[in-house]
């Protein structure tokens, strides 16, 4: 593989007009489908294979144009104090309100709250439900202008009106803090580099690829139902790895001139080098994010490979364009050390002309030669490696212990911030109606198949009115057919509660035994019962998940590293980094810590998907820094070091660099915390400290003890195993001739050459 990307990167440089044209046309061609792609249209929330999307089938089969789907909203209204919702003025202003609302062109139908039951026992609170025929993100503008100002027009009349419901969902924003984590990505880079240009060229090829990606994913939203969080996720995933990939390999650019080679030379041994670790990391990154589809949630799979895309493309700017902008800088992009290597002779020619200067000169020339940080704490590592592993095993235990009390959950009105309409409607709805009216539980009576319809749908809502913690329970209201039925179940807790799960349980638990006797089908479903549902279908999915991602990246960097211990201890370090990752999640927006500082207004369960969410993406991107970092060190160990040097030659070259790609990471990553999307901010952060902890803790600490202490054991394979795996080179040793013979070449266009090759 080296010599195949020596050669690509070598064609590259020499045809850059080529390829930098391919890739802008490419961006322009996104960028047209982009622009004229239709808004994307229904991005519904399904499960397959549970009960609550089979009783949601069942009613978009059986009750037609209900817009089971649809977009919802409450209207909730509190009389003044001293008065009710049932005075003859308020009752005015709400059936006015009312018949505003209906006049609405989406909408399906609103609910009279002196009609339906919608005002509470004391008569201070009452709502309107409305329905539209579309859903939340279809909804047009102006619909939800209608809606505001029916709401405005209530309140000028005394009323204190809040709106609730999926109706006013809007497209997540970012904030300005993603422009500032592109800004410190940019400060690290020119801090790394010392130069504009060099610092310039990764976040050029990096916005290059996720604006290919998002305009991508923006052409197709329609077609393939894409949400807003898929392209927001894409940018986030994206821009990490993109900077990062073009980081390292003109890093070992620069490291190649250093080694005196010529430009075009240097640019094919770091893309055949550096770039095959690129490769084989973004394979790590792909298969994590691909494999989220085996949880069989369609929004979750359509994010996962809508990111992995965009992670290839990464892949392939890294290793074509980076080069070919490399060849356009030429000079602008300088030799790794050069600014020490030219202190250190104009100290000697001091020293030679005795000028005076010689002794401040020679302090420049001895900093020059001083061994840089990552060489010191390499040897420090080497030298205590017992000390160094049991103090990052024990710290990231440590963070781990809050996930020992991880809820999970899946976001509701109830954890939006207290600023917002949508959570002070919800407040007032659990105060006049009790917490659990927020968290209807809607079940459907499949009678079908039974003789008498009519005496199951009162058998059914008998059951459910003997169980514990129910509030309420609605007659049954069939069908046209009358072969089914809905009964609406108010629960006595909060949606989010364990009571509220256990009363589903037994409310399905009843549905067996009439079942059992009448041969109907008794499903619960509503965004209540869908929550639990996708949290244990979350659950069971995260073991397989677990040893399919894990099982595939095992087998894939035993090719590279040609090793047993070494990937098994890169497996056993991701899991210590993403524990404690998710224990440092689950103490700031589940306990609270410092969550003033990260913009958490309101505490509450971890979303159900977050943590094999964070198994998948954390897996990939910790997978990226041990390649990195440890291909060095067997590139070391292979040319002939033994195993303490080679841990030392790793880090001597690959230590700043790998630093300064986590660091960037972690900015990119940090941006996304000021988005208005609960899901975005959480995703933000837990990526962000997990990639601080794998990247310094485990990465920079617990890798070089293990490997110190395993001495030659750690590059063991057995021999059958060895003559059976492919050689894919990532040491690049069959590049040791490969200059001197394509330099050696006659006749014939270089560039014709390095093209038939490829």
């Amino acid at each position: 593989m080296a010599t195949l990307l020596y050669r690509l990167g070598r064609f590259a440089f020499r045809r850059r007009h080529f390829t930098a044209l391919f890739w802008v046309a490419l961006l322009a061609l996104a960028g047209v489908g982009a622009a004229g792609a239709p808004v994307a249209g229904n991005t519904s929330f399904s499960i397959p294979g549970t009960e609550a999307q089979k009783a949601f089938d069942v009613l978009e089969e059986r009750f037609p144009g209900a817009s089971a789907d649809g977009a919802t909203a409450r209207v909730v209204f509190k009389a003044p104090v001293g008065e009710k919702m049932t005075d003859a003025g308020n009752k005015a202003i709400v059936r006015d309100t009312v018949e505003e609302l209906s006049d609405g062109s989406e909408v399906a139908r609103v609910t009279d709250p002196y009609q339906g039951g919608g005002v509470s026992r004391d008569g201070t609170v009452a709502y309107a439900s409305v329905s539209y025929q579309v859903s939340g993100m279809e909804l047009e503008e102006s619909s939800r202008d209608s809606l505001e100002d029916a709401a405005e027009g209530a309140r000028d009349a005394g009323l204190t009106v809040e709106i609730g419901g999926d109706a006013l969902q809007a497209v997540p924003e970012t904030g300005a803090t993603e422009i500032i984590g592109i800004g410190v990505a940019a400060v690290v880079l020119v801090i790394t580099f010392g130069s504009l240009v060099a610092a310039g060229l990764p976040l050029l090829t990096a916005l290059i690829g996720v604006g290919i990606g998002v305009a991508g994913i923006t052409a197709l939203a329609s077609t393939l139902e894409l949400g807003s969080t898929t392209s927001i996720l894409a940018t986030m995933i994206g821009l990490a790895v993109g900077i990062d990939y073009a980081l390292f390999i003109v890093s070992r650019y620069r490291a190649e001139l250093a080694e005196g080679r010529e430009r075009e030379d240097a640019a094919g041994r770091a893309v055949g080098t550096a770039g095959s670790a690129v490769v084989f990391a973004g394979l790590t990154v792909v298969i994590a994010l691909v494999g989220l589809s085996v949880v069989n949630i369609p929004m979750l799979t359509k994010m996962g490979i809508a990111a992995a895309v965009t992670v290839a493309i990464a892949v392939l700017i890294a290793l074509t364009m980076v080069p070919a902008l490399l060849g356009y800088a030429g000079r602008r992009v300088r030799a790794a050390g050069e600014k020490g290597k030219r202190r250190g002779r104009e100290a000697r020619e001091d020293e030679e002309k005795g000028n005076g200067t010689a002794k401040g000169n020679g302090t420049a020339k001895e900093k020059a030669r001083r061994p840089n940080m990552g060489t010191r704490w390499a040897r420090f590592v080497v030298r205590r490696p017992v000390a160094v592993l049991l103090l990052g095993v024990v710290g990231l235990g440590a963070a781990a212990i809050p996930a020992s009390s991880l809820e999970l959950g899946l976001p509701d009105d109830g954890s939006q911030p207290t600023s917002t309409t949508q959570r002070r409607a919800y407040d007032l709805l659990s105060e006049g109606f009790g917490p659990g009216f927020n968290g209807p539980l809607v079940v459907v009576v499949d009678a079908k198949n039974s003789d008498d319809p009519d005496a199951v749908f009162r058998q059914t809502g008998d059951d459910i009115k003997a169980l514990d913690d129910v509030v309420s329970v609605s007659p049954a209201a069939p069908n046209k057919a009358g072969d089914t039925a809905t009964i609406t179940v108010v629960p006595d807790s909060k949606p989010s509660s364990v009571a509220t799960e256990d009363l589903v349980h037994d409310i399905r638990d009843a549905g067996t035994g009439v079942k059992a006797d009448t041969g109907a089908d008794v499903l619960v479903t509503g965004a209540t019962a869908m929550n639990i549902d996708v949290s244990q279908k979350l659950n069971d999915a995260l073991v397989p998940y677990l040893t399919l991602v894990v099982g595939l990246a095992f087998l894939l960097l035993i090719v590279v590293f040609r090793s047993i211990l070494v990937p098994l201890k890169a497996a056993l370090g991701f899991l210590l980094s993403v524990m404690a990752a998710l224990g440092a999640v689950v103490a700031v927006f589940q306990w609270g810590w410092l969550s003033g500082l990260m913009g958490v207004e309101e505490t509450g369960p971890v979303m159900s998907m977050m943590p094999i969410f964070m198994v998948g993406v954390v897996f990939g991107l910790a997978m990226d820094y041990e390649v990195f970092l440890v291909t060095r060190m067997r590139e070391a160990y292979v040319h002939g070091e033994k195993p303490d040097e080679a841990v030392v030659t790793g880090f001597r070259h690959g230590a700043r660099v790998v630093s300064a790609a986590a660091v960037i990471m972690m900015a990119v990553f940090a941006g996304f915390i000021g988005s208005s999307e609960s899901m975005v901010k959480m995703i933000g952060f837990g990526l962000a400290i997990a990639v601080f902890f794998d990247a310094f803790v485990v990465r920079m600490a617990i890798v070089p003890a293990v490997l110190a202490l395993l001495g030659k054991k750690a590059w063991w394979l057995p021999k059958w195993l060895d003559r059976a795996l492919p050689n894919v080179d990532v040491e690049g040793e069959g590049l040791r001739t490969e200059g001197d013979a394509d330099a050696g070449e006659k006749g014939g266009s270089p560039d014709d050459r390095d093209l038939a090759r490829v």
